[in-house]
C-alpha cells in the first residue's frame, strides 16, 4: 500500500491545543469494524459499552519532560530532544541546529554540560550530567507534539500524563489513557471490567512521518516494550473465561502483538525493542477490541487503526468525525472501534 492511502483533510480548527477541563468529559466515536456503522457517544458512557469480565490493557510509561535547551559554545541554540536513557550517564538525543554539529562538541545547558559523542543516523548519542531520567526530570520541559503550537504550561505536566503513568521512559503520552480519571475507573470497576499494565516508552519517532510512499520501504523506529507477568496472567485468565482483550491505545496494540509474535501466538512475560510497523493485512492475535484517539494523516498509528478496522471504514469514521467536530490528537477526543472481519489470525 501507499501512504497516500492514509490521507485525509483536516481542518487545522480540529487540532485540540489544550485538554477540556475534565479527563473524562471527551467524546467518544463507536467504530464497527464489520458493518462500518458509527455511533457518536462519550467517554464517560465506556462501562455500558463493554461486558464484565472484559479487560482493559494500558501502558504505565510515564513521561519524561523530554525536551532541554541548550547552546553551543559559540552561541548558537540548540534544542535536545531526549529519546531514549542508556546506561549510566549517556541517552540518545534528536539535536535540533541552525548549522552542523560535530562529535566531541560540548552543549552548555540549565544543568551542565552536555558532551557529544557519536552519531547513529538521526539520533546523536551523549554523555549528560547526571543520569537521564534525572537530569531531564529536573531541567526538561514536557514535550508536547509539534502540532500543538503553544508553549507548554503547568497544566501540562499532570495532563499529558496517564494517571496509570509509573515507569519513567517516554518522551510522548500514550494519549489513549489520558481519557481516564478516577471516577471512570471507578465505573468500570463496578461494572466488573478488569484491567491490566504493560509498558512501552513511546519515543520522538512516533511523530516522525513516513517518508516513503512504499509503505514496505518504511523502517519502524525501535521501542522498548515489556510484559510483566501479572498482566500475561490477566490475559490468559481473561481468554479463558471467554472476556475480550482490549487495548487502550496503540502502544498497547503493539506491545500485544509484539508478545504473541514472539510466544507462538501467546502473551508471555517478557521485555525487548519492538518494531512492529502493523498496517493492513497483518492478522491480530490478542486484541478484541481497540481504544485509541483519533491520529495524522498519512502516520504508522492510523495505519495500525486501519489494519484492525478496515481502511475504508477507518476513513470514513474520521470524515464522520470531521463533519461532527471531533477534537483531534494527543489532548482530542477518543474512538472505541471493533475488528472487520477477516483481521484475526
Amino acid at each position: 500500500m501507499r501512504r497516500s492511502d492514509f490521507d485525509f483533510p483536516l481542518p487545522s480548527e480540529l487540532i485540540a491545543q489544550a485538554p477540556l477541563p475534565s479527563r473524562s468529559a471527551s467524546r467518544l466515536l463507536q467504530l464497527d469494524g464489520v458493518s462500518g456503522r458509527v455511533a457518536d457517544g462519550a467517554i464517560s458512557a465506556l462501562p455500558s459499552l463493554l461486558n464484565p469480565g472484559d479487560l482493559l490493557v494500558f501502558n504505565d510509561t510515564r513521561v519524561l519532560p523530554a525536551r532541554l535547551a541548550a547552546r553551543r559554545v559559540s552561541g548558537g541554540r540548540v534544542e535536545v530532544f531526549l529519546e531514549r536513557a542508556l546506561a549510566e550517564r549517556r541517552a540518545l538525543v534528536q539535536l535540533r541546529s541552525s548549522n552542523a554539529l560535530r562529535a566531541q562538541e560540548t552543549l552548555v545547558t540549565a544543568g551542565g554540560e552536555v558532551r557529544l559523542l557519536a552519531r547513529h543516523e538521526a539520533l546523536w548519542e551523549v554523555e549528560l550530567p547526571a543520569a537521564a531520567a534525572q537530569f531531564f526530570e529536573r531541567h526538561g520541559s514536557v514535550p508536547l507534539p509539534p502540532y500543538i503550537t503553544r508553549a507548554p504550561d503547568a497544566t501540562d505536566r499532570e495532563r499529558y500524563q496517564s494517571l496509570l503513568a509509573r515507569v519513567p521512559g517516554a518522551v510522548a503520552a500514550p494519549t489513549a489513557s489520558l481519557h481516564f480519571d478516577a471516577p471512570l475507573f471507578s465505573a468500570l470497576a463496578q461494572r466488573g471490567i478488569e484491567r491490566a499494565l504493560v509498558t512501552l516508552h513511546v519515543g520522538a519517532g512516533t511523530f516522525q512521518p513516513v517518508r516513503s510512499e512504499n509503505l514496505s520501504e518504511h523502517v519502524m523506529h525501535a521501542e522498548w516494550c515489556e510484559v510483566g507477568a501479572a498482566a500475561a496472567a490477566s490475559i490468559a485468565r481473561t481468554r479463558a473465561a471467554g472476556g475480550r482483550v482490549i487495548a487502550v491505545g496503540s502502544t498497547v496494540a503493539r506491545t500485544l502483538e509484539s508478545a504473541a509474535l514472539t510466544g507462538g501466538g501467546a502473551v508471555h512475560a517478557g521485555a525487548g525493542d519492538t518494531r512492529l510497523f502493523i498496517t493492513p493485512g497483518f492478522r491480530f492475535r490478542v486484541i478484541d477490541g481497540l481504544i485509541s484517539n483519533f491520529h495524522l494523516p498519512g502516520s504508522t498509528l492510523l495505519m495500525l487503526v486501519a489494519a484492525y478496522a478496515g481502511r475504508e471504514s477507518v476513513l470514513a469514521a474520521y470524515a464522520h468525525a470531521v463533519s461532527r467536530g471531533y477534537r483531534f490528537f494527543s489532548y482530542g477526543d477518543a474512538m472505541l472501534i471493533w475488528p472487520a472481519s477477516g483481521v484475526r489470525a
